[in-house]
């Protein structure tokens, strides 16, 4: 009988993140989004690579025009795959903060997709003017063939972004009951678990747009050094690593682990102010022109967003010690869905209480 009562409750622990109307609609326009967006990206890169012919390798700067276009393609085929994979993820902790950061996430995808549109066409046509391009089809140049779902992607995105907007409005009313059975109507401990999770939030944006840029920047910026390069590469997992103790220091309230964080986020935005400032320097100038568009737009987005991170690091800090702790880490030895299967046992097979009085 236990093991009978246990799978049920695990299969709707399991889906219990798509339980109401709105998170499933939510999750459907992301999802409808990321499969359409995806299949037109995949289509411009399979027809690009079709119609290129020949090396570029002899000019480094022909070879850069040539890997913007499967670098940004691939980036986006992957940002939107993360966007789904940020959206469950709110949806099964029920946090409307990031479900907000979201449409705003797409509204920067909105963005960059119309700067795509640019930046692709001025790379087909340099690589077209020095015959490395054949047509698409008789008589159809690769931009007349491409360029149509290159517009539409924006477009669609746009559509996307407003219909979510709409259902986060609708999210945003289901989950404060949720947060109010969890935490009870206290407005000081509301206040300090809407600050974590806007902080929670903010990490796993920092690690797309760090990760743009750095993909970027490996891939298609000529004249790196050597070390240069190795750095770069090194970079990768250790900010990995620096976000999930970030998250994993908030949440047991480690000071000094915090205060590490802290410094390190410093560090980081001091980086990017650096990448900032070198990609217009006249001496580099050469070296980032077939991606200084949107390595700019990655980098004042990924400056902002550490900014913001550091101000909400130190605003979760100044809450340590207040009793937040308690709401967020689940004591050990206990199993939710054990739980779960019990209260529901008890519920299936308490036998029912007469409703006489009787004395005895």
């Amino acid at each position: 009988m236990a093991s009978a009562g246990s799978a049920p409750s695990s299969r709707r622990s399991r889906t219990d993140f798509i339980s109401t109307k709105w998170a499933k609609l939510f999750f459907a326009v992301v999802a409808i989004q990321m499969f359409i967006c995806v299949a037109f990206e995949a289509y411009v890169f399979g027809r690009f690579q079709i119609a290129y012919e020949g090396t570029t390798a002899d000019s480094p700067e022909l070879e850069s025009q040539y890997r913007t276009i499967p670098t940004f393609l691939t980036l986006f085929i992957f940002g939107f795959i993360y966007v789904l994979f940020l959206a469950w993820d709110a949806l099964r902790l029920k946090n409307t903060i990031q479900i907000i950061g979201l449409c705003i996430a797409n509204m920067a995808l909105f963005i960059y997709t119309i700067l795509q549109i640019e930046q692709i066409d001025d790379s087909i046509q340099e690589l077209q003017a020095k015959g490395y391009l054949r047509d698409a089809f008789p008589g159809v140049e690769v931009r007349g063939a491409i360029k149509p779902f290159l517009v539409a992607i924006p477009a669609i995105i746009g559509v996307t972004t407003i219909a979510m907007s709409y259902v986060a409005y609708q999210l945003y009313h289901v989950f404060a009951w949720d947060i109010l059975k969890q935490i009870g109507a206290d407005y000081r401990m509301k206040k300090r678990l809407f600050w974590y999770q806007v902080y929670i939030a903010l990490l796993k944006f920092d690690f797309f747009f760090f990760l743009g840029f750095t993909i970027q920047f490996l891939v298609i910026v000529s004249g790196k050094t050597d070390v240069e390069l190795g750095l770069t590469i090194a970079a990768i997992p250790v900010t990995i690593g620096i976000l999930l103790c970030a998250a994993l220091f908030t949440q047991r309230e480690t000071k000094l682990g915090m205060c590490s964080i802290i410094l390190l986020f410093f560090g980081g935005l001091a980086y990017f102010f650096f990448k900032l400032v070198r990609i217009y320097q006249p001496i580099k100038e050469a070296h980032y022109r077939a991606v200084r568009r949107s390595l700019t737009a990655f980098a004042v987005l990924t400056i902002l967003l550490i900014i913001l991170t550091i101000i909400n690091a130190f605003i979760c800090m100044n809450n340590f010690g207040a009793g937040l702790k308690q709401h967020l880490v689940k004591p050990k030895g206990q199993d939710p869905e054990k739980e779960d299967a019990n209260s529901y046992q008890m519920n299936e097979q308490k036998p029912p209480l007469s409703s006489r009085m009787t004395i005895d």
